[in-house]
């Protein structure tokens, strides 16, 4: 089942708001979902966790349900993993097996994604108003506070603000293929100004968000156990019997699974190399929502308003002008989120195994792929 569909007027967040309670039946994850932050600061996290009933989650039907079951069991997992100085290797029968199921309905892992840490996870403050900060907040957290909400509502602002532009892609590409330079030409510089907007708020990421704070108080609970030297072998997911009590090694939460810049990219006709970080790429679709790696996937396969300029419009300065502008936006997106993570992560102390700063919460060596990325997108001007 998937758990979105594209909507014009959301882009990659839900069709709805997420919903703020599971049916009845499911009241006790809420609950605990309330409690996690004072679970996390007790000596009462890990039993409460192991004498948690074990619930099917036949009765949960409907995508908002499925996505929030995903988003609290996802808190749950990485809080027991990651909730004290020593960490286990095996997740509780009574969060694995249930977690388990509802990502296999999603068409996702069973570990905490980005899907379930920032496009299903938050609430608006007033209804009538739009989805953007200053009136949103989080659903769910691990400590709670400023930094880490503010950390996660950037990124909820920005999929918002790219929303705007996603749904010109189609039309744009139906532009080329009709030979409507005029469309192309509109649609082209709406989705830079866009593109530019979305810029504007990633750069407000320092407003809130403190990068000590940030290092040891909100990464900690997103790491994975894949190419995670603490856990090296993986996690076993106690009584999921397809995993047959061997140890998984799943990705960590990353912005790496968030598709619109994978969906920028296709658009623009921007390539990476075949090497490692293309296959990282590749693999991190594995953690996305079914339909938005379909939405990717359609785009890749239409045509690029690069191929159109180059195969026919070399000559238009002003449509080159402009493709070239949207090049450039991208990489400047991609060189802010090197400047952050350098920031953020890299030059802060490491006082755990656990929370590396020179492994990425997605497993990854992120300063050379991230300078990668910025690299490979400027060579992409005309």
């Amino acid at each position: 089942m998937q758990n979105h569909v594209i909507n014009l007027e959301r882009g990659f967040l839900p069709v709805d708001d997420p919903i703020p309670d599971l049916p009845r039946d499911y009241q006790g994850w809420d609950e605990l979902g309330k409690e996690l932050p004072k679970l996390l600061l007790s000596d009462h996290l890990k039993t409460t966790f192991e004498n948690m009933p074990i619930l099917s989650v036949a009765r949960l039907q409907s995508a908002p349900e499925l996505s929030r079951a995903m988003m609290l069991l996802s808190f749950f997992g990485h809080a027991y993993i990651w909730g004290e100085k020593k960490c286990p290797d095996k997740i509780p029968a009574s969060i694995a097996i249930p977690w388990f199921e509802v990502s296999q309905k999603l068409g996702r892992p069973p570990v905490l994604s980005y899907d379930s840490y920032a496009l299903n996870n938050w609430r608006r403050l007033d209804v009538n108003r739009p989805i953007e900060l200053g009136n949103i907040v989080l659903s769910q957290n691990f400590l709670g506070g400023i930094d880490e909400e503010w950390f996660v509502l950037v990124h909820i602002d920005i999929e918002m603000k790219a929303s705007q532009a996603l749904q010109l892609f189609l039309p744009l590409q139906e532009a080329i293929n009709q030979q409507n330079e005029t469309l192309v030409a509109q649609y082209l510089g709406e989705i830079i100004q866009h593109l530019e907007k979305m810029c504007d708020t990633l750069d407000r990421m320092t407003e809130h968000c403190d990068p000590y704070i940030y290092y040891n108080r909100v990464r900690p609970y997103i790491h994975g156990w894949k190419d995670n030297p603490a856990l090296p072998l993986g996690v076993i997911y106690e009584g999921v019997e397809v995993f047959d009590n061997q140890p998984q090694q799943f990705r960590g939460e990353t912005g790496a699974q968030s598709s619109i810049i994978p969906s920028f990219d296709a658009l623009f006709g921007i390539e990476h190399r075949p090497d490692p970080l293309r296959l990282y790429l590749a693999e991190m679709r594995e953690y996305m929502p079914v339909a938005h790696r379909d939405f990717i996937g359609t785009i890749e396969q239409n045509v690029s308003i690069r191929e159109y300029i180059l195969t026919s419009h070399k000559d238009d300065i002003n449509l080159r002008e402009n493709y070239n502008a949207g090049i450039n936006l991208l990489a400047r997106f991609r060189q802010t989120h090197l400047n952050f993570a350098a920031h953020y992560i890299q030059k802060q102390s490491q006082t755990s195994l656990a929370n590396p700063t020179g492994i990425g919460t997605g497993g990854t060596p992120f300063m050379e792929y991230l300078k990668k990325h910025k690299d490979e997108t400027s060579q992409f001007l005309i």
